[in-house]
């Protein structure tokens, strides 16, 4: 699919001030959309991540335009200078896959552009953990995003052991550096939880690889890695999560927190709702009173 080149014309757009956050492809070219193109056809410059696969893109579809680095190492300084612009010019922030500042840089930029007053775009486009969880076959209705999990093996373990107590579905990314000793310390924590592998996504070696977390951990252990990696794991089934949140707030009734204080600290640590985890310390600590 890759090699399909598609004769678009792309018209100029009436771009207003500000700065435009555009998703670019995650591996396919031909993953952009129309607006997109016009966008960047019509700006009055560029920033991302590596001029170099920027490069590629825009000469792909025949644009051409200057090409200005912006990272997370950007400095407040760099960050001021874009912002100067704002008021009379269309910039375009893009990063080298996916969509800007979803575990890609732009953040503390799109913050200062908000907080200066000047006008913020975001375009809709390609998302590698929305592809992700829809391929990933497991429940779409609530689900949370963690970027990359740690690179020490204690504190991979620990946030392994919190994901292990959420309600709904997670995604992580990981690098082909630690796709192997992710999946064990995952499966460690919860061996019988369906998850997908997602590989690739949108390349021509894309790969969706489902199962418990152990058998996924077990097929991967000896396998060579390559590309770009996304886990989606399930949702902890409810006796797991109830368990957990019982044992949590005995530990926070034991630390001195009131009912109202250990039910936010556990609902947020547990994804459960809020008002279900209130009642649950309030009947706890009648009973307690009671007892």
């Amino acid at each position: 699919m890759n090699d399909v080149q598609l004769e678009l014309k792309i018209s100029k757009a009436n771009l207003s001030p500000g700065l435009y956050l555009v998703p670019t492809p995650l591996g396919n070219l031909g993953d952009i959309t129309v607006r997109a193109l016009q966008v960047l056809a019509s700006c009055d410059g560029i920033y991302c991540e590596d001029s170099r696969v920027s490069q590629t893109l825009l000469r792909h579809y025949g644009i051409a335009k200057a090409l200005r680095r912006y990272d997370d190492h950007a400095s407040a300084a760099a960050r001021e200078a874009i912002i100067a612009r704002l008021d009379r010019q269309a910039l375009v922030l893009i990063s080298d896959a996916g969509s800007p500042l979803i575990n890609d840089p732009g953040f503390k930029l799109a913050r200062d552009v908000i907080a200066a007053g000047k006008s913020l775009m975001a375009l809709p486009g390609a998302s590698a953990p929305i592809l992700a969880l829809s391929l990933s076959g497991l429940p779409t209705d609530r689900f949370s995003f963690y970027g990359y999990l740690p690179n020490k093996q204690i504190a991979r373990q620990a946030v392994c052991a919190d994901l292990a107590r959420v309600k709904h579905t997670q995604i992580v990314f990981e690098s082909v550096h630690r796709i192997q000793a992710s999946l064990l310390d995952l499966a460690a924590a919860m061996p019988e939880r369906p998850a997908a592998v997602c590989r690739e996504m949108t390349k021509v070696y894309e790969e969706i690889d489902r199962g418990s977390l152990t058998n996924l951990a077990m097929r991967w252990r000896n396998r060579p890695a390559k590309g770009e990696f996304v886990i989606v794991i399930g949702p902890a089934p409810a006796d797991v999560a109830a368990g957990d949140i019982t044992g949590a707030l005995k530990a926070a009734f034991a630390e001195g927190m009131s009912v109202k204080q250990a039910a936010a600290a556990i609902a947020q640590d547990t994804g459960s709702p809020k008002r279900q985890v209130y009642q649950a310390a309030l009947a706890m600590k009648q009973a307690g009173a009671d007892d």
